[in-house]
């Protein structure tokens, strides 16, 4: 049987759209990403959301939703002034800090999440830096444990954001330390360690120079390798890319290639 070109076209006007609207019906049809973090899968805690897989693209809204922490917390915690913390993207927090010294990102945001509802998270290996006014909130809870109260005191730092939300330049940084947290972090690293090392002073040179093959580091990036000396961190906030998910994606890397 032949079709002429109106009932082919009817046919398939009917099956695509008729398609979209069962898969909807059934809930199957999704438009957009849930921004929906992936739970624990095992443990105490199997089922609930875990914050390490928080993402630069969420914002303080869909962090709340997940997690019953109110933007405005959240807010407090990263000095963040914009009017309406809930439409704030976590990433945003990586230019706030860019020039602060200290990594302070979407790792911390999974951080201060974990610590604060008292959810497993793993530290190991891991520089982690909150602001001080993070740590006070966490702090004030009382239900940290000594080794995360001994991690903050280690991590913690007395930072201000190098731009506020609406584009103002912050006061400069004040040295000051608390009682109950150092400003300055003291975790014992060897020096062999923090050699392989992604961080946000991490230069493209320093992965070939590890061991790392542009080609794989192009990939990671999605894009012609950039200057050499130019840092991984300040790459990624020229290009709007979430640095806390391409360090994780080159620390694999890096660990393939280093010394054993």
């Amino acid at each position: 049987m032949n079709l002429t070109s109106k009932p082919l076209a009817v046919i398939i006007f009917v099956f695509m759209f008729g398609g979209i609207a069962l898969t909807s019906a059934l809930g199957w049809w999704q438009t957009e990403s849930t921004k929906e973090p992936a739970a624990y899968t095992e443990g105490e805690f199997a089922g609930q959301a875990n914050p390490a897989d928080i993402r630069g693209s969420y914002t303080f809204g869909d962090v709340a939703n997940s997690f019953n922490i109110a933007p405005e917390i959240l807010a407090q915690a990263f000095q963040v002034t914009d009017p309406e913390p809930a439409t704030f993207a976590v990433k945003n927090l990586e230019t706030m800090y860019l020039d602060s010294g200290y990594e302070i990102g979407t790792n911390s945001v999974r951080l201060f999440v974990a610590f604060s509802l008292g959810l497993p998270f793993d530290t190991t290996g891991q520089e982690i830096y909150l602001p001080k006014t993070a740590t006070e909130i966490l702090l004030a809870q009382n239900t940290l444990a000594p080794e995360q109260i001994a991690y903050l005191e280690s991590y913690t730092v007395d930072v201000k954001p190098a731009t506020t939300t609406e584009g103002e330049v912050a006061p400069a940084p004040q040295a000051e330390s608390t009682p109950a947290v150092e400003s300055a972090p003291t975790a014992a690293t060897s020096s062999e360690e923090s050699e392989y090392v992604v961080k946000g002073k991490t230069i493209f040179g320093d992965l070939t120079g590890w061991g790392v093959p542009q080609t794989v580091i192009e990939q990671i990036i999605g894009a012609p390798m950039p200057n050499p000396a130019m840092t991984v961190k300040d790459y990624a906030s020229a290009n709007g890319l979430d640095f806390e998910a391409i360090k994780t994606q080159l620390q694999a890397e890096v660990d393939k290639v280093k010394p054993k």
